[in-house]
């Protein structure tokens, strides 16, 4: 993908420190990510531009728009993600120009005015860092609640190692947090009011300058300024007082964490306060501390946190880990910024759903679930006239799924269900003419197709399956092959046991035949449950297809992927429909409407 990262701000901020560091994670991925901002202190892999989102003006409003509009088109630009109120603004306005998607992160609370609630700015699909922004934005600005989530602004968790406290004899506080502003006004009256400066050894971690009503603790307080290697100084200190992600770090290395931010007081983060302060941003973000504020409750939570035990403070940093992991929030992102093109385009890869190919109807059977050599040729030839590329599912693990909103750029995936011997008979020949590829399901226990034949309110024919020196033949070409049960049953509908004896025994056998991991599993039926999914991703399995269920958006579930079915009445029209991309949006709509 072609993403835009636009933020705006005349100093670094936590935003532009997220906003770097999902860059560099996409970059790594293999997208590629262009940040436009006022300034950009922090080195990233992604491309920087400066613009100056900070002229609020008219006039610099239209420049940034026609910069903005500019900028998307000429890079291909296909999803923007927007991380401040003053970007988001001009960015909105160049997406709804180009018809491209803008994701919002909201950092902090907005301004609410009645121009506000009429032009909102947070673009198709908005992410929260807290719970009180994804409230104060619903309530407040009345921002739909199926257009926001909760995303926290995620953090390498492997910076942070949890190491066993310290001993020192002289405990260690570290306040960590600017000295101007509201953050410094807390650390104010922490030294001023509430820690015992003569029991313990108190650092500030941050603020270049000391302001003058901070020189009076200069004798008894240890300022160290910005430090570069911040985690090697937590991990010095017994204890940790801050907010945002300040409090975070603290916890992810182990040491117990006083939350005092510059909206909200915590107090000391444990089990019973957790939620609270995942909610608040750990103090960032709620009502203002009032004027009365009990500063004395500080002192008991010092000594409270010092006698916490190594066991609850990991069970409070594994809650904190699955939270922040940064790893998880770049790949719920990715599943997002997808999901709102695919939305906005309306079309997404199609992957064709085939089961037979026969000479002619007479060998069809009775269940209509074939196409004749004549169809799949015209099928082929038409894929080929309009320049689709055609996919596998080992194209999509290495990345090149990424490619398909290129402009351009048309993929298409084909697959057959079951393994039958006229695959191999007719529909290989057909293949290779046209260079193609495409993924085999296979039912790995059965000669013939024994559940048809069984069906006793409507019996099929006896059809064979490939055998051993056909399957190999065409995975040498290039087939790919997946699973699809032992014996072809509907998995919703059996056991546990036996639904994963059917899944993990066929896997087995076929991995052995085929002397390599499988990537995809085909549902029979296109029956499944969350059970079915799950074991189904347990045998090893990267993807898993289904029939008409699923979502219209090929990534955002890898474990059911919604097909378009193939079968003898289509025409070469019908077909040219199914092939477009929109072919699952017009078929869900028609579902949903049949349902009212």
């Amino acid at each position: 993908m072609n993403i835009l990262m636009a933020l705006s701000q005349l100093e670094v901020t936590g935003a532009e420190v997220y906003a770097a560091t999902l860059t560099d994670r996409f970059v790594k991925k293999g997208h590629k990510v262009y940040i436009v901002s006022d300034t950009l202190t922090k080195k990233t892999l992604g491309e920087y531009h400066k613009l100056e989102f900070n002229k609020r003006n008219i006039p610099g409003r239209v420049k940034q728009v026609k910069f903005l509009v500019d900028f998307i088109r000429r890079n291909d630009i296909q999803i923007a993600h927007a991380h401040s109120r003053a970007s988001a603004w001009s960015t909105a306005i160049a997406c709804r120009i180009t018809g491209i998607p803008l994701v919002t992160t909201v950092h902090g609370r907005q301004p609410v005015h009645a121009s506000r609630k009429i032009f909102k700015g947070f673009g198709d699909y908005s992410f929260a860092v807290c719970e009180n922004i994804m409230n104060h934005l619903v309530e407040d600005l009345g921002v739909e609640e199926e257009r926001i989530e909760v995303l926290r602004n995620g953090i390498d968790i492997t910076t942070y190692i949890e190491s066993p406290l310290p001993e020192n004899e002289r405990k260690i506080i570290s306040i960590i947090g600017r000295l101007s502003g509201p953050k410094g006004d807390v650390a104010f009256n922490l030294l001023n009011n509430c820690l015992d400066l003569d029991k313990y050894r108190v650092r500030i971690i941050g603020g270049k300058d000391i302001p003058e009503k901070f020189k009076k603790f200069q004798d008894k307080v240890e300022f160290m300024g910005y430090v570069a290697d911040v985690p090697a100084k937590i991990e010095e200190s017994d204890l940790v007082i801050g907010a945002g992600r300040v409090a975070v770090e603290g916890i992810l290395s182990g040491r117990p964490v006083i939350a005092i931010g510059e909206a909200k007081s915590i107090g000391l983060v444990d089990r019973n306060k957790l939620a609270d302060a995942l909610a608040s941003n750990f103090g960032d973000i709620g009502l203002k501390l009032e004027d009365g504020f009990d500063w004395s409750a500080v002192a008991e939570d010092v000594e409270e946190a010092l006698d916490m035990t190594s066991d609850e403070l990991h069970e409070i940093r594994q809650r904190v880990k699955s939270e922040f992991d940064l790893k998880n929030i770049v790949r719920k992102l990715e599943i997002a910024y997808q999901k709102q093109i695919v939305l906005k385009r309306k079309a997404d890869i199609p992957i064709l759903m085939y089961h037979r190919v026969v000479p002619d109807e007479s060998q069809g059977g009775v269940h209509g679930t074939y196409v004749t050599t004549a169809q799949f040729d015209d099928h082929m030839k038409i894929l080929k006239e309009k320049g689709y590329e055609v996919i596998t599912f080992r194209d999509y693990a290495k990345n090149k799924f990424k490619q398909r909103f290129d402009k351009n750029k048309k993929q298409i995936m084909i697959t057959f269900d079951d393994g039958y011997e006229d695959n191999y008979t007719y529909a290989f020949p057909i293949l290779k003419k046209y260079g193609f590829r495409a993924v085999i399901y296979l039912v790995s226990h059965l000669t013939y197709n024994k559940w048809d034949v069984d069906n006793i309110h409507n019996p099929e024919r006896e059809f064979y399956m490939m055998n051993r020196g056909q399957i190999k033949e065409m995975q040498e070409y290039g087939i790919e092959f997946g699973g699809h049960t032992k014996t072809h049953v509907k998995l919703s509908r059996v056991e546990p046991e036996e639904a994963r004896t059917e899944i993990i025994e066929s896997t087995e056998i076929l991995e052995e035949l085929l002397g390599e991991k499988m990537l995809s599993f085909a549902y029979p039926y296109g029956d499944l449950n969350d059970r079915v999914k799950q074991i189904v991703e347990e045998a090893g399995y990267k993807f898993g297809v289904a029939t008409d269920s699923g979502s219209v958006c090929f990534s955002d579930d890898l474990f059911q992927i919604r097909r378009i079915g193939i079968f003898p009445n289509i025409t070469n029209l019908g077909f040219k429909r199914k092939i477009k991309g929109n072919y699952n949006f017009i078929k869900v709509k028609r579902e949903e409407k049949l349902k009212k």
